[in-house]
């Protein structure tokens, strides 16, 4: 919980300065996250210092008591053990319904009110809301659709595409030469399938056939109904379609159907006849293959990965209203993809490894678990957790690096003790609690980053650290840092990264302490084998 969940949440409030955050639905060691006090009042609220308001997602208290019959509540004793809690804004009908019986039972207090109304009352005074008519009130259409944000919107969408192949260098493709592209796939014509889930009213929808009609004759066989592809029959016009095309391109993945809220996959496949439409299609394409994929999670396409004939695979994710725009970007060439995986691709097996309802990060040998995500999974993938190609090639230099941080410490501090792998090296003091730390140590990471290639473009730089080697059960790795950098032809950029030790370092015990270990910490820059270490040494 402290080392995967809520960081990113402590992140948000305490370097962002976020107005608000939600709790949710479920249940988190047998409380309800609204109910919670621990959660919300003492670590929300008081260690991260919450400049804002607590808002439920909507009918958490209603599930909590329909659903989880938490405690038995009765409606006021739920509304009072939420307000306790430090759940200031009830998404839902509780609040309004129940709290003034509440206050009449005596199991609220009108300073519990009080006190979420008056964070309330701050962000509604931030916002401006007391100041007269809101400065946004007049805006309408024309000022959300305009040419500026469409343009946003298209570059955030060919930022998030990921190359994960491109054997001989197939993309881009040049239009000069592929005089009849065919089209096909249950995601060739995608629409609001590639807006994603809980997302506003796009100004204008660009389906990929909109886009690549843009560049020459599009030869469109749809290939499968939708994504569940039940119907087979509709692969023979596609494969036809192909046949008598100079390149083809494959659009497959998932949609809401398959990925959303109340839903779960029970596995890594690509849904119906998929597989079959990718592989039949490719067998009789008379030129290249691109297969592009439209998902939010990850797919097992190893069949597609090794197959020689599909020279290109490209991840789009859900990629917005222009969509259609950014791939075909891509595909031509006006846009260098850099985009990396920002999940793990596992294998299609990886699901009979594990219950679905397990939520254990950290392998469990005795029950055969593997563990999850990049930090604790070393097993095979598809593709690994920060992948992603470019048109060019990037080469590192380590240009500046701190090699050792000095924590000194007092006579009231105390060691605490870490478990190590038998033969690892016990240091006399292995780490300190974080908490009891002044915590102001940095050290810095510089990178020169060259293109190499022949393509301007821009790469990600992710940094990873690892903890000392021989401590027990702890994590492979974890990203510390991430930037991305413009780099033309044949030039190269400085990037600078400078990190808080405690922050950087530390790892999470079992009793879910911080800890800072002491000894040599690996620094990992990105998949280019550049490494160094940076020690962490106690001093009293």
């Amino acid at each position: 919980m402290v080392e995967t969940f809520l960081r990113p949440f402590e992140m948000c409030v305490k370097e962002g300065d976020v107005s608000s955050v939600m709790c949710s639905y479920n249940r988190v060691n047998g409380i309800p996250t609204c109910a919670d006090p621990k959660l919300l009042n003492q670590t929300i609220r008081g260690e991260w210092d919450l400049h804002g308001y607590i808002v439920s997602d909507c009918d958490s208290i209603e599930v909590m008591v329909d659903k989880h019959k938490f405690l038995g509540d009765t409606n006021e004793d739920a509304v009072a053990r939420t307000l306790k809690a430090g759940l200031d804004l009830d998404c839902g009908v509780y609040y309004t319904n129940f709290t003034a019986n509440a206050v009449v039972q005596g199991k609220v207090r009108e300073r519990d009110i009080e006190k979420s109304l008056n964070y309330l009352y701050l962000v509604l005074m931030r916002l401006g809301f007391f100041d007269g008519s809101p400065q946004y009130k007049s805006l309408g259409k024309d000022d959300i659709c305009s040419h500026q944000n469409i343009e946003l919107a298209r570059e955030a969408a060919r930022e998030g595409i990921v190359l994960l192949k491109n054997d001989n260098q197939t993309l881009p493709l040049k239009s000069a030469k592929i005089k009849t592209l065919a089209v096909v796939g249950p995601h060739a014509n995608a629409t609001t399938a590639m807006i994603g889930n809980y997302a506003g009213i796009p100004c204008r929808i660009v389906s990929p056939i909109d886009a690549f009609s843009n560049h020459g004759k599009v030869n469109y066989k749809v290939g499968c109904g939708d994504v569940a592809c039940k119907n087979e029959s509709l692969i023979f016009p596609a494969m036809q379609a192909a046949k008598h095309s100079d390149a083809t391109i494959i659009f497959a993945g998932l949609d809401l159907s398959i990925e959303a809220e109340s839903l779960d996959r029970d596995n890594l496949t690509l849904p119906g006849f998929q597989t079959q439409l990718i592989d039949q299609v490719t067998r009789v394409a008379k030129g290249p293959v691109i297969l592009v994929i439209m998902s939010a999670g990850c797919i097992d396409i190893s069949f597609a990965k090794s197959n020689t004939k599909i020279k290109s695979i490209l991840w789009a994710g859900f990629p917005g209203e222009q969509g259609g725009h950014a791939i075909a970007d891509v595909v031509y060439g006006n846009y260098n993809p850099g985009g990396r995986l920002p999940i793990t691709w596992y294998e299609a097996n990886y699901v009979n490894m594990l219950p679905m309802t397990s939520l254990q990060l950290r392998p469990v040998d005795s029950l055969g678990y593997p563990g999850r995500t990049y930090k604790f999974f070393d097993g095979p993938t598809v593709y690994p957790f920060g992948y992603g190609l470019s048109y060019t090639q990037f080469n590192y230099k380590l240009a500046t690096s701190k090699r050792s941080v000095h924590v000194k410490l007092n006579k009231y501090h105390h060691c605490r003790a870490l478990n190590y792998t038998s033969g690892a090296y016990n240091p006399p003091c292995p780490a300190m609690l974080v908490e009891d730390l002044k915590c102001d140590q940095h050290f810095e990471v510089g990178i020169e980053v060259q293109n190499i290639g022949k393509r301007d473009g821009s790469e990600v730089v992710i940094i990873y650290s690892k903890p000392p080697e021989g401590i027990a059960a702890t994590y492979i790795k974890q990203v510390i840092g991430f930037k991305r950098v413009f780099v033309a032809e044949g030039g190269s950029e400085k990037v600078t990264f400078s990190f808080n030790a405690c922050q950087s370092l530390r790892v999470i015990d079992y009793a879910a302490n911080s800890l800072l270990p002491s000894g040599g910490h690996t620094i990992v820059i990105g998949d280019s084998g550049l490494t160094f270490q940076v020690h962490v040494e106690f001093e009293h």
